[in-house]
């Protein structure tokens, strides 16, 4: 009975591990003015296995969506992205100048030092949704994160 238990317990630990497949490193937003009605978020994400970042949601905000940074000839221009790739076990950064999250709408203004929920929703090639929701840190408004 004690072995079956066992055998129960460690596949369940396999099982839930499978869905937690994206980590989240290093995210952070700027802190804003008072009257500031946007901010952009960025972070590190990998993932064990091939999947797609598709969505974003924060209660700080009336929308937040999947933005990237590009040139068009002597201008950069910023626009939305129906999602971002992740291949399996490789990085991807969301920095200034790239892809990051944008935060519309803010309810309120976003203070050094708290920490804004922010969940993630990706789509894995069995097109199983995950939603990943961290504690991203505000972070000062001259702050640059390290290269």
């Amino acid at each position: 009975m004690y072995s079956k238990f066992l055998v129960l317990a460690a596949a369940s630990l396999f099982t839930s591990a499978a869905f937690a497949q994206v980590t989240v490193g290093d995210p952070w937003i700027r802190a804003t003015v008072p009257a500031q009605k946007t901010a952009g978020a960025f972070m590190q994400l990998r993932s064990a296995t091939a999947t797609r970042l598709v969505g974003v949601q924060t209660p700080v905000a009336g929308r937040a969506e999947v933005h990237q940074m590009g040139m068009e000839g002597q201008t950069m221009r910023m626009q939305k992205v129906d999602g971002i790739d992740l291949p399996a076990g490789q990085t991807v950064n969301l920095a200034s100048g790239g892809y990051h999250v944008m935060l519309f709408d803010l309810k309120r203004q976003l203070k050094d030092g708290e920490q804004v929920p922010l969940t993630l929703t990706f789509v894995g090639a069995d097109k199983k949704r995950e939603n990943v929701t961290v504690q991203v840190p505000v972070k000062p408004l001259t702050y640059t994160a390290a290269h």
